[in-house]
């Protein structure tokens, strides 16, 4: 436990500490916004493709490459 010896440091570790929640708050909100958009269907939809665009690509090359 910390020992104050003057309401100066008190006051300093009190605005350290809204800093700090201020900061953790806002990253919180980052988060949920990111969260928030992660979860639109128009990410899966764009993930969706791309997958499909890499894989089918894939199969293109597997399909010249290796004929029997």
């Amino acid at each position: 436990m910390k020992t104050y010896t003057s309401f100066e440091d008190i006051e300093t570790d009190l605005k350290r500490f809204k800093l700090e929640r201020d900061i953790a708050w806002e990253e919180l909100k980052l988060t949920k916004s990111e969260f928030k958009e992660d979860l639109q269907p128009m990410n899966w939809i764009s993930s969706a493709l791309k997958l499909t665009g890499k894989y089918s690509f894939i199969a293109l090359i597997k399909k010249w490459f290796f004929k029997k």
